[in-house]
């Protein structure tokens, strides 16, 4: 009988020990869920107000580097003209290399996410 009795105690306190297991992961995990959600909604709101800022001042810039050369070539249409063409060499560049950028970003972002 004490054998049964000894069985049963082993059995209770694995039982004990398994579900404290499993409470501690499930909480563990709702967590680290928690801390990758608000690092990537931190990186996404970071990435749109820098975004939104730059292309604020890309815009400014880029009517002031118009405006610029217009009045080097006494046309205003030149020099939007040309800083068009600025942009789509730009773009062209851009498009090129769009999967080093990926490559780029990738690694980044891993980096932060699995750490």
């Amino acid at each position: 009988m004490r054998l049964v009795d000894s069985i049963n105690d082993t059995n209770s306190k694995a039982k004990e020990v398994g579900e404290k297991y499993l409470k501690t992961s499930y909480e563990y995990y709702k967590l680290k869920i928690f801390q990758q959600l608000t690092i990537s909604v931190s990186l996404v709101f970071k990435a749109f107000a820098i975004g939104a800022l730059l292309l604020l001042g890309i815009v400014f810039l880029a009517i002031a580097l118009a405006i610029l050369i217009g009045e080097s070539l006494d046309n205003y249409a030149l020099g939007f003209l040309w800083v068009g063409f600025i942009f789509l060499i730009l773009s062209l560049i851009v498009f090129l290399f769009r999967k080093h950028l990926n490559n780029l970003i990738i690694k980044k972002l891993s980096k932060t996410f699995f750490n």
